[in-house]
């Protein structure tokens, strides 16, 4: 936001206080200043010159030749301006000047062979307007030789503020000059209201009616009668024009004075134009089309915050108002409005509008709900002066539910607790009262403070600290010699997911981030979705439930740019309701759980001349995920669980397991689920859940001592029936072989019409050993050869090779 510094010094007296210095002490409070702009140094070497004479150039026509006294010196300048002429009182740019329009340096040049020392400059040149017609021509007794800073009054400085959404009262002058006020101890002082009211009642004029109270808490407003709408004065059209604003007339300008000034928007309509001489705040019940100030028509969808008097909308409220009562050169009476507004339905509205101006944009961020009588009464005071109206008397001010200021203690103990150093008792109470909080009780230990309404930051006592942190002054936190530091262990919540971030990407694998945020097909696509309030758009109005259809997404934005070959994995949250339907009314109503997701697709391997190109399978994902387990020292503690039936995201299906519990699950996307996401090629997905991979992670590592005797191997494979799932069949022969059988590994899995129709081929390696001796053949052939007959009368099983 851009500031007027002398505009501030009209509430708070700087004198003896340099620029630079307040611009530190801002910034290092929190108003971060980005620019400054010194009106003095912009328009330096421009002063007030005088034309003496003025002749035509001899090689041009539309060119003159124009003596210029600059107070001290006379100069040729040659002048291509039509409205030049002697005895007149210019802007004159001197040798060395830089004209603001254009950035170029003033130097002596010849102009069709005659010399020119100078440059006699307009408005527009200047940037004080858009008028380019002619030359700027100044009042007949302003002294030449004066520079153009101080015969203009252009010798401001302007600050391009940074305010954080969190500081809305900033949006003002009020609010920056509350803050330099506090921060330098000196003295505010804000407007006085003061102006003579009709003794007609404002009532004979205007009526008020609030139809939605929740979105309009409060309108306020003043009636000005028999006014005349006309240019405004040269202060108001400065003042305006120096925070980056087109003067338009004197109303609709002092309305945007007093929004800057106080940070209360303010919309001045045509008393004449309203209907029924009223006022009704409501919203539309459907969508329906309205014409803004812009003259643009806009299509209004459901709920949105109207203004209108008794028959028609008249403004979008808090956004812009409309075209059909608009102060013009016609206008006689106005009502002013000075209204507090829900701020998430004013955001609502200018994000479906598209249409984002100065008062949305403080409307958005909360403005003072207890100042908008004083706003109001500011602009009539202004608009009484500039435009010879009288102020009708009272105010309309409608306040269905009056909203309370909070109330916060503030201990001088915890304030020493928490910044970690003293400040006096004292220091404390005046930076809370020199920033607009009220003490309503105090004893040594604590104060009891009301925060005033245009500080909606302020919520809790750490607010108020952090408040007298500020104005205290970062820069004079003590500086402390030496402090020690216990040693103990040293514990990195962080750790974990940078050696998962590490393996995944020594693996080959580029990390994704995706918005939390969802549609509720997507949502509902992986789990039981849960609503977001207030969302910004129906694309970002659920949580997701799974990290799979964000992932999905970016692997089809990669695709339709033509890169088909994707290793990629996330980390991060997903939520889910514990019970369909249910309302989420606390945190036990909902899991949220961190995830880590892994995504393949494309090719394995490219064409090369000594082999032939691969796609990605379902064993590459696997062959990815046991070497991630390896790599975090995994690979003994978890399990492989094979499912060929599919399920709603994957038609081949296998999961990781531990002690009998699921950390992790992955597989082939269903095509019908690719569909949805206009993917045509095969994508293999695996979710872990890392919660339960850190605790796994962070088990001992135990010493296994190599077997002192050998190991003897034996595989089989079988025909099964199709429904027959390799968990179960592996589960079987690990429950019925001898105490000598260690583990069971499926090594591969065929299907072909060749074997049957509804047939699968499942190949078994067995592993057998014992740490304290050599195994014989015939035991171990005993036992393989009984699980052959046990194998295949339990699942009706072919034993293949015989």
């Amino acid at each position: 936001m851009k500031v007027s510094l002398n505009w501030l010094k009209k509430y708070v007296n700087l004198d003896g206080i340099p620029v630079s210095e307040i611009i530190h002490t801002l910034t290092m409070s929190g108003l971060e200043v980005e620019e400054v702009i010194d009106q003095n140094e912009i328009f330096k070497n421009f002063v007030v010159g005088f034309v003496k004479e003025k002749t035509k150039h001899t090689n041009a026509d539309k060119l003159s030749v124009c003596k210029v006294s600059n107070g001290t010196d006379e100069l040729q300048v040659i002048c291509g301006a039509p409205n030049v002429d002697a005895g007149q009182k210019i802007v004159f740019a001197q040798i060395g000047a830089v004209v603001p329009n254009g950035n170029f340096k003033i130097t002596k040049a010849k102009i069709r062979g005659t010399e020119s020392f100078g440059m006699i400059c307009s408005e527009s040149e200047l940037e004080i307007s858009d008028n380019h017609d002619g030359i700027m021509v100044l009042p007949a007794d302003v002294k030449e030789g004066t520079p153009i800073s101080e015969a203009l009054e252009l010798n401001d400085v302007i600050l391009e503020i940074a305010i954080t959404p969190n500081r809305p009262d900033a949006l003002s002058h009020f609010g920056v000059a509350r803050d330099l006020s506090a921060l330098f101890q000196r003295e505010l002082k804000l407007p006085e209201i003061n102006f003579e009211e009709s003794s007609e009642p404002i009532e004979k004029f205007a009526a008020v009616e609030i139809l939605d109270e929740v979105n309009c808490p409060r309108y306020s407003s003043k009636v000005v009668v028999n006014i005349t709408v006309k240019e405004s004065p040269a202060w108001l059209k400065k003042a305006v024009q120096k925070i980056g604003m087109r003067p338009i007339n004197n109303i609709v300008d002092a309305t945007n004075f007093v929004m800057f000034e106080t940070g209360q928007p303010l919309h001045a309509f045509d008393l004449n134009m309203l209907n029924g001489n009223k006022i009704v705040v409501k919203s539309t019940k459907e969508e329906s089309q309205f014409t803004t100030l812009d003259s643009k028509i806009r299509k209004l969808p459901l709920n949105t915050l109207l203004i209108c008097d008794a028959e028609k909308p008249v403004a979008v409220a808090g956004v812009m108002g409309g075209e059909n009562s608009e102060v013009t050169t016609e206008t006689k009476n106005i009502l002013i409005e000075s209204a507090f507004f829900n701020p998430s339905s004013i955001r609502k509205t200018a994000k479906a509008l598209g249409l984002s101006t100065d008062a949305s944009y403080r409307f958005e961020r909360t403005t003072n709900a207890g100042g908008t009588v004083y706003a109001a009464e500011r602009a009539a005071q202004l608009i009484a002066e500039l435009g010879g109206g009288k102020v009708a008397k009272g105010t309309l001010d409608v306040y269905p539910k009056i909203i309370e200021m909070p109330v916060v203690t503030l201990r001088f103990a915890r304030v020493e607790k928490l910044l970690g150093y003293f400040i006096q008792p004292e220091k404390i109470k005046n930076i809370v009262t020199s920033l607009g909080f009220e003490i309503t009780d105090e004893n040594e230990n604590e104060i009891v403070v009301k925060v005033p309404l245009f500080r909606p930051d302020v919520e809790r006592e750490v607010d108020v600290i952090e408040e007298v942190a500020r104005i205290n002054g970062y820069d004079n936190i003590p500086t402390i010699a030496s402090f020690s530091v216990p040693l103990g262990v040293k514990n990195d919540d962080s750790s974990f997911y940078d050696k998962v971030r590490d393996t995944a990407v020594g693996l080959g694998f580029f990390e994704m981030i995706n918005n939390p945020l969802q549609n509720e097909k997507i949502a509902a696509l992986t789990g039981s979705q849960i609503g977001v309030l207030n969302p910004q758009s129906l694309d970002m109005a659920f949580l997701r439930t799974s990290l799979i259809p964000g992932a999905l997404m970016v692997a089809s934005k990669n695709f339709n740019v033509g890169e088909k070959n994707l290793a990629l994995f996330e980390i991060g949250n997903t939520f889910n309701k514990k019970s369909e339907g249910n309302l989420i009314k606390e945190f036990s109503d909902f899991t949220e759980d961190t995830k880590l997701l892994f995504l393949l697709s494309g090719k394995a391997s490219l064409k090369e001349w000594y082999s032939d190109e691969k796609n990605i399978s379902f064993y590459n994902l696997k062959g990815f995920i046991n070497s991630f387990i390896t790599n975090l020292a995994l690979d003994n503690v978890l399990n492989d669980s094979y499912y060929h039936s599919e399920d709603r995201i994957f038609n081949l299906v296998f999961t990781k397991e531990h002690n009998g519990s699921v950390i992790g699950k992955g597989g082939r996307i269903k095509k019908e689920v690719l569909k949805q996401f206009d993917i045509q090629q095969e994508v293999f997905c695996f979710e872990f859940d890392m919660k339960v991979l850190e605790k796994l992670s962070t088990s001992k590592t135990k010493y296994i001592p190599l077997l002192k005797y050998p190991k003897m191997m034996r595989d089989f494979a079988f025909i099964f029936d199709d429904d027959v799932e390799y968990n179960d069949v592996a589960s079987f022969i690990k429950k019925k072989g001898g105490s000598l059988l260690k583990s069971v590994r499926l090594f591969d899995l065929f299907e072909s019409e060749s074997l049957g129709s509804g047939k699968k081929s499942m190949a078994f390696e067995l592993e057998y050993y014992d740490e304290n001796r050599t195994l014989t053949d015939e035991e171990v052939e005993k036992d393989f050869t009984n699980l052959i007959t046990l194998v295949s009368g339990e699942f009706k099983a072919k034993l293949r090779g015989n």
